[in-house]
């Protein structure tokens, strides 16, 4: 028996990409119905700049000028997940700027968030910054050329974000962009999802098709 189209069909798909329709898989929690709020909340004063429009959870305004950060935020916190949306920015005014919060909590009496985000804005794409914490990006872009190919900056992008114990790794439209550990040990390693409207600008942020797999991890430190 000749083994070598086998084990090249193998090899071939082992280098394929995973598609948009891993999320739709057994053990996937829906987190947005398409059509109400149910599981999220915004900050008491906030709620001007969200809504469900058209099948997406929509934050900000192309008419008014958002002044300072906004999060939807999921009111389940999670641990190991696996986590995947589709978003869309449409920036009038300020520029593209966005980002998912992970293992993350609000800030009492505030409007900011504080944790890991998956990034969505110009030389930001696929990075992942520590909101309110460390105030800066922690990680670096395994494949810088590919990504700047794959990010559509005026369509629909796909995250998919894995957390297990320490370790956070992210896909941008099913580009590898992503693979951090956390050293710190006072760091915590669950917390909420959030979606954010970054202030300072006139802009929307359509986020949709989001789900979430908890997942047991025997990597924990």
């Amino acid at each position: 028996m000749n083994l070598l189209p086998v084990l090249s069909g193998a090899i071939l798909l082992a280098l394929l990409p995973a598609t948009a329709d891993h999320h739709k898989g057994p053990g996937h929690e829906v987190l947005f119905d398409g059509k109400t709020l149910e599981g999220w909340n915004v900050n008491k004063g906030e709620g001007r700049w969200w809504k469900v429009s058209g099948g997406a959870i929509e934050g900000g305004s192309l008419t008014e000028h958002v002044p300072h950060n906004t999060f939807c935020v999921s009111n389940k916190s999670y641990g190991d997940f696996e986590l995947n949306l589709n978003f869309k920015i449409t920036p009038v005014k300020g520029g593209i700027n966005s980002g998912i919060q992970i293992r993350s909590q609000r800030i009492a009496n505030h409007h900011e968030m504080i944790g890991y985000q998956a990034d969505a804005a110009k030389n930001y794409w696929g990075k992942i910054y520590d909101e309110s914490r460390r105030r800066k990006v922690i990680s670096e872009l395994l494949n810088p050329e590919v990504l700047a190919k794959a990010v559509k900056s005026d369509g629909w992008n796909h995250y998919r974000i894995i957390c297990e114990g320490p370790r956070i790794r992210m896909w941008l439209n099913d580009v590898a962009c992503a693979d951090y550990v956390e050293k710190d040990p006072k760091i915590p390693l669950e917390g909420h999802i959030g979606l954010q409207v970054h202030g300072g600008g006139t802009l929307t942020v359509r986020f949709k098709d989001i789900t979430v797999k908890e997942l047991s991890s025997s990597n924990k430190r």
